[in-house]
């Protein structure tokens, strides 16, 4: 599903304007119309109730006044509240604004602080509210009167729907500008925004529901956004029936590289995900003196011990065999539990530069290239970094907030920057390619907030590679995989509780509903 920005979304309501010769006010038309069904479905119940349409004098507000007359014409009783003097309002907003008088729709004007005082006691008294105060081009923080509205809104505790998007919320990076409206339901127009489907916006903007308004496909083309939101249907697409003749030979081998003392878990997690996966064969290569505890904690993959550099430490005498190890292997995955000594941060680098199959790069993996991410420009082959918050911010030498401001940009721009994919792990994880695409996963909940949900990540990942799945189908299938079978097992066992093994054993059961799933 196409998610657009900001810029994304004025070109094509312009081109369509402009170039194919929608009018404005059909495009207005469209978005109320649609807007009021939606509002409808989400209260039903409302023929006693008294709505407010709270609105700025620029088009959201023209969305505003189409609802209140559709809403009017329905018997519904409403109100709408003017942020500015009336003759302040322009083009199809002044036009729509103007058909309210014939159906004697209340429109009290509140352009200040004074004016709204005088009708904050009438406002309390109101049972919902419609926000089409500020649209979807604010990028700057709401201050002053418009802060005091909305936050005023807010302090009532009441039902809002939002008009295209809650006002306050950056629609780019889902950050509040300063403050934004709550909002218990949203419909926005065309297509959604990044920011309703990231957090925090995703928790500002409620339920969504995208309203066509008419804009032609071929618009949709030559603007060309770069942000999609992972759906069932994709994955599905992706995950063709297997050849009823495939054996592990054809189904692919997977080399995997981690582990340290206290830290074994990790690697095993890894190895057996990759073939929870679907993965053929999976090696695993941990320091020698680690080999016998990692054989007793998993059946189906195979052990290969490597020379140490010191107790349960790998380093660059482990190189030599892991380069030995690669022919035949379709991926490595590199990192859970693998530790930061010095001297394995020396082996990481030496892989990143002369690994010949493409590298799915996680933990220790991502820790220990911080402060040498110029290195990834010397990779030959297709690199995966699959980083949480604060190893991305290890990673780049900047704060987790940093990050968190703007995930979008922030993975997007790595991934351009050094030519390699990003899984931006989190809430709403991120996907970034080296052309500049998004992808936004929805799956998965807080329940995953728990030790080695990662590593489990890591190896669906490198396991989908293994069965020949690009590093960008394989990064949509496996963020998207993973979440699901969390979600699955939030419904069965409870919101919390469950452990990363379990997500493991469940992925399976979460292609299977995939593969049989109704497109």
């Amino acid at each position: 599903m196409i998610l657009v920005t900001a810029n994304e979304m004025q070109q094509m309501d312009r081109q369509t304007i402009e170039s194919f010769g929608i009018p404005g006010r059909v495009l207005m038309e469209n978005a109320g119309r649609g807007a009021t069904r939606f509002f409808f479905e989400q209260f039903s119940d409302i023929k006693d109730k008294r709505i407010g349409v709270i609105a700025g004098r620029g088009n959201n507000g023209g969305d505003g006044f189409v609802i209140a007359r559709y809403l009017a014409q329905s018997g519904i009783d409403i109100q709408v509240y003017l942020l500015a003097a009336g003759n302040r309002v322009k083009g199809d907003a002044a036009a729509n604004l103007k058909l309210l008088k014939p159906l004697k729709i209340p429109v009290i004007e509140i352009p200040d602080e004074n004016s709204f005082s005088a009708h904050q006691s009438d406002m309390a008294d109101l049972d919902i509210w419609i926000d089409a105060i500020l649209g979807t081009g604010l990028k700057s923080d709401v201050k002053g009167y418009f802060q005091t509205v909305i936050d005023f809104i807010n302090a009532l505790n009441k039902p809002v729907f939002a008009v295209d998007i809650p006002s306050g919320l950056n629609s780019d990076t889902g950050q509040p500008c300063g403050t934004c409206i709550r909002a218990s339901a949203t419909a926005t127009f065309g297509f959604a925004k990044t920011g309703h489907i990231t957090y925090p916006g995703a928790s500002y903007t409620g339920a969504l529901e995208i309203v066509d308004i008419g804009i032609p496909p071929y618009i949709i083309e030559t603007v060309e956004p770069k942000q999609f939101l992972l759906t069932a249907n994709l994955i599905k697409s992706y995950l063709t029936p297997r050849d009823e003749q495939a054996h592990k030979g054809t189904t692919g081998h997977l080399l995997v590289v981690a582990g340290s003392s206290g830290k074994t878990g990790a690697a095993s997690m890894t190895s057996i995900s990759a073939l929870r996966a679907g993965a053929g064969l999976v090696s695993l290569a941990i320091g020698q003196s680690l080999n016998a505890v990692v054989e007793t904690q998993m059946l189906e993959a195979m052990t290969v011990p490597l020379p140490e550099s010191r107790d349960g430490i790998l380093g660059e005498s482990a190189f030599h065999g892991i380069k030995k190890l690669m022919p035949g292997k379709k991926c490595l995955a590199i990192g859970p539990g693998l530790g930061q000594a010095s001297e394995t941060r020396k082996l990481v680098c030496q892989i990143i530069k002369e690994s010949q199959i493409p590298v799915v790069v996680d933990a220790d993996g991502i820790n220990n290239l911080a402060g040498q991410v110029q290195i990834l420009k010397n990779a030959r082959v297709p690199i995966i970094l699959t980083p949480h918050p604060g190893e991305m911010a290890r990673l780049l030498d900047v704060t987790v907030s940093k990050i968190q401001q703007d995930r979008i940009t922030c993975a997007r721009s790595v991934a351009v920057d050094f030519k390699v994919h990003i899984v931006l792990k989190g809430a709403r994880t991120v996907i970034a390619h080296p052309d500049g695409r998004i992808f936004i996963n929805a799956t998965g909940n807080a329940g995953m907030a728990s030790g080695g949900m990662g590593d489990v990540l890591t190896g669906i990942i490198a396991g989908q590679i293994v069965q020949g799945f690009s590093p960008e189908s394989a990064a949509h299938i496996g963020v998207y995989l993973h979440g699901a079978a969390a979600d699955s097992l939030a419904q069965s066992i409870g919101p919390y509780g469950y452990l990363a093994g379990d997500v493991m054993s469940a992925i399976p059961a979460e292609i299977k509903k995939i593969v049989n799933s109704d497109p």
